[in-house]
């Protein structure tokens, strides 16, 4: 896969940066910090759980617009957020623009994240990365789809990272136990999933 071939072109780089820092002992590299640049690619390049796949035939046109977040593994950004929704549209650069939302019940204010995703591999399939912190990305895999393009099983870099989406506030039943059966083949633990609370459709 892509992050595979980078992963390994970048051990390459590395290794050969370490060969010139043993002939030269006033290089600047060392040891301990190739082995720490080496960690940190391995995590950046990691975009999709081991035995999950992404959908394939992906239409990113048909996905564009309004989500509402219907559940999620909570994380240190959504944490306390309620009423959250996820809006994606075209930027210039052909790259995906993302505006997250959500109401702080703590804080007792609305807060916005905006970011950009982009392909991982071929824009038909649902495999993206998402970046809302410069170079740093995480993973962004549309793991399941209904045909109407109105529900959505999202599932992040590893199994900490998941997210049930649908075009209203509302997921029916049938969809909802699909997802769940979906999700815990894949190894999530579905008692860390969140259900989000809905109560202002806009």
């Amino acid at each position: 896969m892509f992050q595979e071939n980078l992963f390994t072109f970048s051990i390459v780089i590395l290794l050969n940066i370490y060969r010139i820092h043993m002939k030269n002992k006033h290089s600047y590299f060392s040891l301990p910090g190739i082995c720490a640049l080496i960690s940190f690619l391995f995590v950046q390049c990691q975009t999709i759980p081991e035995n999950v796949k992404a959908v394939e035939n992906f239409d990113q046109s048909r996905y564009l617009g309004k989500w509402y977040e219907i559940a999620r593994f909570d994380f240190k950004f959504e944490k306390n957020l309620k009423n959250t929704t996820a809006t994606y549209s075209l930027n210039k650069d052909g790259s995906i623009k993302v505006v997250n939302t959500g109401f702080d019940t703590v804080e007792r204010k609305q807060k916005e994240a905006v970011g950009k995703a982009k392909f991982v591999n071929e824009p038909t399939q649902g495999m993206l990365k998402v970046s809302f912190f410069g170079p740093f990305y995480s993973g962004y895999n549309v793991i399941a789809l209904d045909s109407a393009y109105q529900y959505a099983l999202i599932a992040g870099k590893n199994l900490d990272y998941l997210w049930i989406l649908s075009r209203t506030p509302n997921l029916p039943d049938q969809i909802k136990r699909e997802y769940l059966v979906k999700a815990k083949e894949a190894g999530y633990d579905l008692n860390k999933l969140i259900w989000v609370q809905q109560d202002s459709v806009k």
